[in-house]
């Protein structure tokens, strides 16, 4: 009776030691997903087209920004184009990127621009996510909600310039 339970209690061991082995692999390649998977956010859209912004008013952006606006350009992004403004100096004075389609596509689009891990937490306007934080160069303020993100860039350090331009992009665009 003695051999049965040590032979028992060496196969239980030898099971108990084995099975981790044999499920790790499977286990980890089903929760990782494949690096082909990775979400590929499109490229930083290009000037292509003087202005004016479809969806913008350059007085609004010289009020919000507080800069007075020389020249605005636009990309050929579609549905909506960006627009990029620039001050007198001809500097580029503020971006405002939109785009519309794959929901994990948008997400990734904002993280990208004010990351999660650093930037604060953004909610306006209501049922809208991302962050915003200062940067090199000026500020950012990045939102998303389902397939849609909105991104803006400013040349001051104030985020709350380009939340204002945000919402009034959300607004105009009925997004």
């Amino acid at each position: 009776m003695r051999r049965v339970l040590l032979t028992l209690g060496a196969l239980g061991a030898l099971a108990a030691c084995s099975a981790p082995q044999q499920s790790a692999p499977a286990s980890s390649s089903a929760s990782a997903p494949p690096a082909s998977a990775a979400v590929q956010v499109p490229p930083d859209p290009q000037p292509t087209a003087d202005g004016p912004c479809p969806y913008l008013e350059t007085s609004f952006i010289a009020d919000a920004n507080g800069q007075h606006v020389s020249k605005v350009r636009t990309s050929a992004d579609q549905p909506h184009p960006a627009c990029f403004f620039y001050a007198l100096s001809g500097q580029l004075q503020l971006t405002v990127r939109v785009y519309v389609g794959d929901t994990a596509v948008a997400k990734a689009l904002v993280d990208q621009s004010a990351p999660v891990n650093s930037s604060n937490p953004a909610t306006d306007p209501a049922g809208w996510s991302g962050g915003y934080q200062p940067t090199g160069n000026g500020a950012v303020y990045a939102v998303s909600k389902a397939g849609t993100a909105v991104v803006v860039t400013t040349n001051q350090k104030q985020t709350v310039k380009a939340r204002t331009v945000a919402k009034q992009t959300i607004s105009a665009l009925g997004l």
